[in-house]
């Protein structure tokens, strides 16, 4: 998606979620699953938010680093660089229709969207918690327009980002790395109805190839 068109989308989304409105915040109950949850997304209109692959935790983010510099970053790991291949082949391999993939600037993020999907949007509203303390309400507002937003038809929208700001807005427990949160936008909230760890992609698919 063109950077000035995810910039409406993000404004349109923003107003339809404006102060005083809350998202959603919630998960579905039951979530789908398996086969269920396989058809929905072959058809499209979710969000899959991914919290990065592995990191190699021996190294540490910069107090003020430059965004573009990945040595002054936390890293993926050779299983995390593994890890993100695996995840898109299975994506591909179950059919499920990706169209815009918007990532976290930082270095592990924008690295693991390559590798998945080969294709990669650095997007602040990702990452960015805003100028609100913790806790305070519209910190993370951008992302849950994003969240909220309806991709179009056909598609799926993947965001990859980090475990906190996916935790503030819907709570649970942080998603472990290399795992996704898949969202149902409905323009206005938006609401999780599953959650699917890194070697859970094939058991999507019926019969043999699914065990």
């Amino acid at each position: 998606m063109p950077s000035c068109l995810h910039a409406g989308v993000v404004a349109l989304a923003l107003t339809l979620t404006a102060p005083g409105v809350a998202t959603a915040q919630k998960w579905a109950d039951p979530p789908l699953r398996g086969a269920e949850l396989l058809a929905a997304l072959r058809a499209g209109g979710y969000v899959l938010y991914f919290r990065h692959a592995d990191t190699d935790w021996s190294q540490k983010d910069t107090r003020g680093m430059n965004l573009d510099d990945c040595t002054v970053q936390r890293n993926l790991s050779a299983r995390g660089r593994d890890n993100a291949r695996a995840i898109g082949a299975a994506i591909r391999e179950l059919g499920i229709p990706i169209g815009s993939v918007l990532a976290s600037p930082l270095c592990r993020t924008v690295e693991t969207a390559m590798l998945a999907f080969g294709i990669a949007e650095k997007s602040m509203a990702v990452l960015e918690g805003g100028p609100l303390p913790p806790g305070s309400q519209g910190r993370y507002s951008a992302l849950s327009a994003l969240l909220s937003t309806p991709p179009p038809p056909g598609t799926n929208t993947v965001l990859v980002g980090h475990a906190y700001p996916f935790y503030a807005l819907v709570g649970a427990q942080y998603l472990e790395e290399g795992e996704a949160g898949i969202v149902r936008p409905r323009g206005t909230e938006f609401e999780v109805v599953a959650r699917i760890w890194v070697n859970q992609w094939r058991d999507l698919a019926p019969g043999p190839a699914g065990r």
